[in-house]
């Protein structure tokens, strides 16, 4: 039996592919999550939304400080793998849910899955970068997305016969959600859009929407490239950024729609019709290379350094003029990049290892 753990909804998404293989090969499996950043009755939409199962536990820890998180998840997930006494515990990613549920596993003497090893951004000021390191030091499979990655692991004295380059379940999700996307939703006629004439934003960050002088430096830049566009950026605006914003007094730019966050189906159909991507999301950098749409990422350091190198992604920092230089440099350059996260089919690796 695999238990597949998650607790923020870019999981779910991402964990996705892994429960439809699953499903299709007949194996026995079961979901638990952590609720880290959401309400289950918010997130019981999502599962219903990508056509897969609710989990079987939900564990309800919503946010808090990051001991608290880890500390509450610790303790919960524990219960529920001594109950359930699974073979496999399939984790993975960056987040709080993923370090705690590598370290329930590790305590348990459990066999633990990594999906994602291998990512780094060498900063260690970011929370993530931490949960990076230690999940995947104490894990016993741990599956790259790419060769870059798998060389980080061995760097870092990891054994190589417990490393597996399999693409990114990113890539399986995008391809797969997408095709649901076409048949559910129409976010361009519902915000009066045409395809490849607007610019897409997010901001989310702890260390950009903490700091006063990078969110107003996002807000600037976001400022100065649509003048020089003059084309609409639709903004879907997290909650804890909008209450940054009128913390710090900052005032939204002209030109710079915000609008409520949407779900994933809506949002991918919008970020695959955009004609550019800025944003400060790991995740989102390695969509928009799938998609074949330039990003221009809101940080000054990347752990996906492979969008960097085929030339879908430019890191520009929070600097205004940084980020229309950057915006311009996206915009110049063909969009014939190739993707290097796989050709769609890891979650069946992944699965095909672990029965092996």
């Amino acid at each position: 039996m695999i238990v597949l753990c998650l607790g923020t909804r870019p999981e779910i998404i991402k964990m996705s592919p892994i429960i439809r293989a699953l499903r299709e090969k007949g194996l026995d499996y079961f979901v638990l999550h952590t609720g880290q950043h959401y309400s289950y009755n918010l997130d019981k939409i999502f599962f219903h939304e990508l056509e897969i199962p609710t989990p079987k536990y939900n564990l309800n820890i919503g946010s808090g400080s990051h001991a608290e998180e880890i500390g509450k998840m610790l303790i919960s997930i524990e219960r529920v793998l001594k109950k359930e006494k699974p073979d496999i515990v399939l984790a993975g990613w960056d987040t709080n849910t993923g370090l705690a549920s590598t370290l329930a596993a590790s305590k348990l003497h459990m066999k633990i899955g990594r999906i994602e090893a291998g990512l780094r951004s060498y900063d260690r000021r970011m929370p993530e970068e931490i949960n990076r390191v230690l999940a995947d030091h104490i894990s016993d499979y741990l599956f790259a997305p790419t060769k870059g990655a798998r060389n980080n692991l061995v760097k870092e004295g990891i054994e190589k016969n417990k490393i597996f380059v399999t693409g990114n379940t990113i890539v399986d999700a995008v391809f797969q959600n997408l095709e649901i996307a076409r048949r559910k939703v129409n976010t361009l006629n519902k915000l009066n859009l045409n395809p490849n004439a607007y610019f897409l934003a997010t901001a989310h960050r702890e260390e950009n929407t903490d700091n006063k002088e990078r969110l107003k430096g996002i807000l600037d830049g976001l400022k100065l490239v649509h003048y020089e566009f003059n084309l609409p950026i639709i903004y879907p605006i997290h909650p804890r950024t909008k209450k940054k914003i009128n913390k710090f007094g900052l005032e939204i730019p002209k030109g710079i729609k915000l609008i409520e966050p949407l779900g994933f189906l809506e949002f991918l159909h919008l970020e695959a019709n955009a004609k550019l991507v800025l944003t400060d999301s790991g995740g989102l950098q390695e969509e928009t290379c799938i998609l074949n749409v330039p990003c221009v990422t809101l940080r000054n350091n990347t752990e996906r350094p492979e969008t960097i190198k085929v030339g879908s992604n430019i890191l520009a920092g929070t600097d205004p003029h940084k980020i229309r230089a950057a915006a311009k440099k996206s915009l110049a350059a063909p969009a014939n990049w190739t993707n290097p996260f796989g050709k769609g089919n890891a979650a069946e690796k992944i699965i095909d290892i672990l029965v092996k």
